[in-house]
C-alpha cells in the first residue's frame, strides 16, 4: 500500500487539495456536510466526499484515505490478496488501516521525512516541523515519525484537557490538567503512554507548556502507574500543545526507579 501510494504520490504535480485529485481521472470531488462521517469513495458514482464541517487538515487526511481507497480498488492482486487473508468485520479494519497508511504516504514524501530527521533528529521539534511542513495532524506525524524512527524514542503530543471526576484530585471538582493525547514508539520501543496520563507539574514537559519554551534535558517518562522511567526529554511547546520525545537509554545505559 505504501508503494502504491508513493507511486501515485511521484506522479502529481503538487500535494494541495487540486493536485491530489489529479491522478484520478474522472473521479468528482464533493464537499458537503456528513455528520459524524470524515469523508466516504463510491467507486459506482465515481466520487469522493469530504466532510465539510471538519477542520480543514482533517480534510486533507480523509481525502488522501479515500484516494487510498480508490487506488486499493484499482489494484486487483493487493485486493485478491487481502479477500484471501482476510473475510467480513476484519477486513474492512484491514482495508481502513491500509488506506490509513496510504494517506500517510501521500502527504508525507520520504524526501521531507529524511530531511526533518537529519536536521532534527527524533525530537519534538521534528515532530512538529513534519506536522507544519506536511500539513497534516500532529497524531499522523507522530505516527508516521516513530514508524521511522531506529533509535529507542517514545513520542507524544500533550496538551490541556478537562479531567474526570475519578482522574482528579477533588472528585467534586475535576478541573483541568496538562495530559497525553496520543503516543507511539519506534521500532522496538514496547512502552507507551496511555491517553489521559497526566503531566507532573514540575516535568519539563510542563514547563515547557508553562512558559512557551523549548527544552531539552535528561528527566523521565512519567507513565500513569507513577512509574518513572529515565529518558532524555525534548519538550517543544506549539500553539497549545506540547510535542514531546522521550529518548530511552539502551540496555545497561539506566533503568526505571
Amino acid at each position: 500500500m505504501k508503494t502504491l501510494a508513493a507511486d501515485y504520490a511521484a506522479g502529481l504535480p503538487g500535494l494541495d487539495t487540486h493536485s491530489l485529485m489529479h491522478g484520478l481521472g474522472d473521479v468528482q470531488l464533493t464537499f458537503l456536510p456528513m455528520g459524524e462521517r470524515d469523508g466516504a469513495y463510491d467507486p459506482e458514482h465515481r466520487v469522493i466526499l469530504i466532510n465539510s464541517r471538519v477542520r480543514p487538515e482533517r480534510q486533507r487526511f480523509t481525502l488522501a484515505h479515500e484516494i487510498s481507497h480508490a487506488l486499493l480498488l484499482g489494484d486487483d492482486d493487493l485486493l485478491s490478496d487481502l479477500h484471501d487473508a482476510f473475510e467480513g468485520e476484519r477486513l474492512e479494519q484491514v482495508i481502513e488501516t491500509l488506506c490509513n497508511v496510504g494517506a500517510a504516504a501521500l502527504l508525507i514524501p520520504q524526501a521531507l521525512l529524511d530531511e526533518v530527521l537529519t536536521r532534527f533528529g527524533p525530537t519534538g521539534r521534528a515532530l512538529a516541523e513534519l506536522s507544519r511542513r506536511a500539513d497534516i495532524s500532529a497524531s499522523t506525524a507522530l505516527y508516521t515519525l516513530a514508524e521511522h524512527t531506529s533509535a529507542p524514542v517514545l513520542y507524544a503530543v500533550c496538551a490541556v484537557a478537562r479531567l474526570s471526576a475519578d482522574e482528579a484530585d477533588d472528585p467534586d471538582a475535576p478541573g483541568k490538567a496538562l495530559t497525553v493525547r496520543v503516543s507511539s514508539g519506534a521500532p522496538g520501543v514496547k512502552y507507551s503512554l496511555r491517553p489521559g496520563t497526566p503531566i507532573p507539574d514540575q516535568h519539563p514537559v510542563a514547563v515547557a507548556h508553562d512558559t512557551r519554551l523549548p527544552i531539552a534535558q535528561d528527566s523521565y517518562v512519567p507513565f500513569r502507574s507513577g512509574r518513572r522511567m529515565p529518558a532524555q526529554v525534548d519538550a517543544f511547546p506549539e500553539r497549545h500543545r506540547v510535542m514531546v520525545s522521550f529518548l530511552l537509554p539502551t540496555r545497561g545505559e539506566g533503568s526505571s526507579s
